[in-house]
């Protein structure tokens, strides 16, 4: 290792979190960054992303905002901006829109592959990415030095390690297995119990199925069709569709979502991620309005995916290894706010690690000022979302929409609009900045 490089950062993980971190972290010359991808080539999979302002702002900063604007659909614009539509889906009939979302700022809608690839193309020479790699383990030597030991029997070192690696993280195992065995050791049995059962995520009663659809597929049978155009959401009792325009107006990206919450935080038997047929949630959606029809007809081979989450963790780090994105904080999907946390946590990462104070000597408390700052907030998008999740699916006030007279409908749709868009307006009014502030404070008064 070069005298004049001050931190060895290994992250594993090369989606849309580590890579974002990487490049954070590539702005600071005396940082060697190594980039472990258990894949065996960077082909990032999944459909449609979305970016509020707040995690639009990281990518500005990152100099990343041109080339990405090629490639989304809307484009992004300042100010008040009309979003989704929403509408009461779950009838044969034509429905109105109940509410129209209106945010500060727009959304960027990006196809996840297209936003993986700009990452790449901006990373230096110097950040290395290392496919084929899983992590098996990793050791924290009293030296401050971490051993990684991959699937494949290699061993590498760093200083810090960066557990970017997703809903079934390794990383997040062997930091949970860490903390347990620490508070074992010294008696605290409960809080070892409750650390070693957030190893494994756990189902949140949805499932979603999701498709891209060929924009002249759908003009061709729905000409009119709003998701041509416009981000649309359709709501109905325990379940909704939401459909927007990606790769420049080329694919529609659609996803149904059926909803048992009631079996939140239990075991999902079957394969969490799977190529399904239509058949398995089509009749879900027989009786909804014609526009979800036209929709469900020009679906072809949808991915079934069993939403899972992981339980609310006491911290993110242990020692030199912290946890970011869904491997710290993995939540469903419903504020379509996961990568933007994931932004946050790679951007902030790169904040304290980056920043010249931070030493092999004292690379515990920069980790301990990112967990501080970070956690708190994931864990309350967290809650918003999946607070949304059970709103769009009609549970709402302990009122069931069909009991109620058509008049009183109305009002209850008017309510939970005002109540989801509430639980959802942190994505565009507030910033990062403060977030940055705070860990700049904290860094320089250390």
């Amino acid at each position: 290792m070069g005298s004049n490089i001050r931190l060895k950062v290994a992250i594993c993980g090369a989606g849309i979190g580590g890579l974002t971190c990487a490049l954070a972290l590539s702005k600071y010359p005396d940082l060697e960054i190594d980039v472990y991808e258990s894949a065996n080539k960077l082909a990032e999979v999944g459909a449609g992303i979305g970016l509020f302002p707040r995690p639009w702002k990281i990518i500005r900063a990152l100099g990343l905002e041109q080339d990405l604007l090629r490639v989304t659909e809307l484009g992004v614009t300042d100010g008040p901006v009309t979003s989704f539509r929403y509408r009461k889906g779950d009838q044969p009939w034509e429905s109105a829109d109940f509410h129209q979302l209106v945010t500060t700022g727009s959304l960027a809608l990006l196809h996840r592959a297209d936003y993986q690839q700009t990452l790449l193309r901006h990373l230096p020479r110097s950040c290395k990415t290392h496919c084929s790699k899983r992590l098996r383990s990793y050791s924290q030597r009293f030296s401050g030095t971490i051993e990684l030991a991959f699937d494949d029997g290699s061993v590498a070192y760093c200083d810090v390690l960066l557990g970017a690696d997703g809903l079934k993280s390794v990383v997040r195992k062997c930091l949970l297995g860490e903390r347990a065995r620490w508070a074992q050791s010294e008696g605290r049995y409960k809080e070892a119990a409750e650390l070693q059962q957030a190893v494994d995520p756990v189902w949140s009663g949805t499932n979603a199925y999701r498709a891209l659809i060929p924009a002249e597929r759908l003009h061709a049978r729905y000409p009119s069709h709003r998701a041509l155009t416009t981000p649309v959401q359709y709501l109905g009792k325990r379940g909704y569709v939401l459909a927007y325009p990606i790769s420049q107006g080329k694919l529609v990206n659609f996803v149904a979502f059926t909803c048992r919450h009631d079996l939140e935080n239990t075991k999902f038997n079957g394969p969490w991620v799977s190529v399904t047929e239509k058949s398995q949630f089509m009749p879900y959606f027989s009786k909804w309005e014609p526009e979800v029809q036209a929709m469900l007809e020009c679906v072809e081979k949808p991915l079934q995916w069993a939403i899972h989450t992981v339980r609310p963790l006491r911290s993110f780090i242990s020692g030199r290894v912290a946890l970011m994105g869904d491997a710290a904080h993995a939540m469903t999907p419903h504020q379509g706010s996961g990568a933007g946390q994931a932004i946050e946590d790679g951007y902030i990462l790169a904040t304290v690690l980056g920043h010249p104070k931070t030493t092999r000597d004292n690379l515990h408390r920069a980790l301990r000022i990112y967990d501080e700052i970070r956690r708190p907030m994931a864990h309350r998008v967290m809650e918003k979302t999946r607070m949304n999740g059970r709103y769009y699916s009609f549970e709402f006030d302990g009122l069931d929409i069909e009991q109620l007279p058509p008049d009183q409908q109305w009002d209850f749709l008017q309510r939970m609009g005002k109540k989801f868009v509430k639980n959802w307006e942190w994505a565009w009014t507030t910033t990062v900045d403060d977030a940055v502030e705070e860990a700049l404070k904290r860094l320089r008064h250390a």
